[in-house]
């Protein structure tokens, strides 16, 4: 029995319940939502889908009794209203250190003990006030965090080279937000070194990193909102922790070097997440991680000082 819940059903949350149902990952799923009405009506526009799937998922709401042995759950609440100002992913953070909090006591309230993947913004700050009201271990709550960047960064790239995305390899880095970078000593291009190859061919990297970067606001700016890329990442993740594959992927996990969440490397498991083995860095990518974690950790202690 495979059970999952979702909390926070707008446009990402709702996009990844909905993946979960269709695709028959979900043998039970938990909607949970601020908005009732919201929650009542994606409750019942999945359930209206059901009768024309090959799979059967039961589906309940507003109860968070119902989390108490969840496997897996995934966070997705935020604050559209602050997002719609776009340009920057702290704009939810007020909103979302009040969820965060709320969120995590109610968890630790019901005993969850399962896996929670965190989508909500900014990411990495989010994940680890998750995992301080929980109580749960730093294995079993992680973040998507850069695992969409270098999504963006394999597509960027990908482009540019009229190669398919799967052939590129390497990690994007540091926050999920203006402070990340690829790691381009990381990137290879059917096992090519990229380095080598913009030499070759006369690749900007600057332009292809801007190019990750700026891929959420891309799509942010056309329609206010982004959901299918960041659901699939979410949907994926999930996928790893039940199958328990060891997959490696840039995710917003707890780096000790660091004291907090951060996007790097990790192995995924049925147990969570862990840092996977440590990258050979140049200096200057080193330095410009050891900052993104640096303004992390800051932005996750002020959370924490908010809410007490």
């Amino acid at each position: 029995m495979r059970k999952i819940g979702v909390i926070g059903l707008g446009h990402v949350g709702s996009t990844v319940a909905y993946t979960l149902v269709t695709k028959g990952i979900a043998d039970e799923l938990v909607l949970i939502d601020n908005n009732d009405a919201k929650c009542t009506a994606e409750f019942y526009d999945y359930m209206d889908s059901l009768p024309r799937l090959d799979t059967s998922t039961k589906i309940l709401k507003q109860n968070y009794s119902d989390l108490a042995d969840a496997d897996v759950i995934v966070t997705s609440f935020g604050d559209i209203k602050a997002l719609a100002q776009g340009g920057d992913r702290f704009l939810e953070y007020e909103f979302n250190c009040k969820q965060a909090k709320e969120v995590g006591i109610k968890l630790h309230e019901v005993g969850f003990k399962g896996v929670l993947i965190n989508i909500s913004n900014p990411c990495d700050v989010i994940t680890g006030l998750l995992r301080y009201y929980t109580g749960l271990n730093r294995r079993q709550v992680f973040g998507t965090g850069t695992f969409l960047d270098t999504a963006r960064m394999q597509r960027a790239v990908g482009m540019a080279l009229n190669q398919n995305p799967h052939n590129i390899s390497g990690y994007v880095l540091g926050e999920h937000g203006e402070s990340q970078f690829t790691a381009w000593s990381t990137v290879c291009v059917q096992g090519k070194p990229i380095e080598e190859l913009a030499e070759e061919v006369g690749l900007n990297l600057g332009e292809l990193d801007n190019a990750a970067r700026g891929g959420g606001w891309l799509v942010f700016n056309g329609k206010k909102y982004t959901c299918y890329a960041i659901a699939t990442c979410a949907v994926k993740l999930v996928q790893a922790v039940f199958s328990d594959s060891r997959l490696v992927c840039p995710a917003s996990v707890y780096v000790d070097e660091f004291k907090c969440y951060v996007g790097y490397p990790a192995i995924i498991t049925k147990s969570g997440a862990e840092m996977a083995m440590p990258l050979p860095l140049s200096a200057e990518e080193k330095e410009k991680l050891t900052a993104s974690a640096k303004m992390i950790r800051t932005k996750t202690e002020e959370g924490k000082g908010r809410q007490r």
